[in-house]
Formats: structure tokens, sequence, C-alpha cells
């Protein structure tokens, strides 16, 4: 077979997305290409939020510290997954699972940390001071 009796059909070149998808895209569940407008935007967003963790580390929220520190690393999580890895142009299903693990793991580890005061003194041994003879 030559390559000009092929059905295989070209992934769209990034100029030609307009925001959606093309009709390549509809019959070849194949490659596409993300406008480079919405990866500079991701990008932008995720070096915002890059900021509000560096600013969010020298606040003192008390036990919410835990908590934005985490939402924050969900969302930087989630925008690297959804356009970055394309989940935004797969299934729904696998973003939900996705967003759905981040959120839990999230639970999970802001939970932990929650307690962590309660036995701090066993993880930090006191000083021992020594007494001359």
């Amino acid at each position: 077979m030559s390559l000009s009796q092929s059905k295989e059909i070209a992934a769209p070149v990034a100029d030609d997305v307009k925001g959606g998808h093309t009709d390549a895209h509809a019959e070849h569940a194949g490659a596409h290409a993300v406008p480079k407008r919405i990866l500079l935007g991701v990008y932008g967003l995720l070096l915002m939020f890059t900021v509000i963790t560096v600013a969010v580390s020298t606040l003192n929220l008390g036990p919410f510290n835990i908590w934005v520190a985490l939402m924050v690393a969900v969302i930087k999580g989630g925008l690297v997954a959804m356009y970055f890895m394309h989940l935004r142009w797969d299934s729904p299903f696998n973003s939900i699972i996705l967003v759905a693990a981040f959120f839990f793991v999230s639970l999970f580890i802001g939970l932990a940390l929650l307690d962590s005061k309660s036995y701090q003194d066993i993880i930090k041994p006191t000083p021992v001071t020594l007494k001359g003879p």
C-alpha cells in the first residue's frame, strides 16, 4: 500500500485549531494540537500559582496553611494534567477520576497533618543538658 492510498489523517497544525475540534479530530481520535495561546495562558496561570505558593508559605494562617497550600497544589496539578497531558480532550471520565484522586490525596494528607502537634514531642527529642562533676 502506498502512502497516497493510506487512510491515516495527519494531525492538525496548532494554527489550524480555533479553540475547538477540527474535522480531522472528529474522524481520527489520535493526535491533536493545542493552540499556543492556550498553552501560554496555562503557563501564566502556573507561574501565578507558584507565586501564590511562595506567598502562602510566608503567611501564618494557623491550621489553614496546609489546606491553602494543598488546594494550590491541586489546582496546579489539575492544570498540568488537563492541558499539558491533554486530558481536557480525552474522555471526561478520566478527568473526573484524576481530579477526584488529587482531591482525596490532599484530603488524606491534610487530615494526617492536622494531628501532627499531638505527637510532635515524640518526633523532636528534648535537648539534654549535661552537668559537670
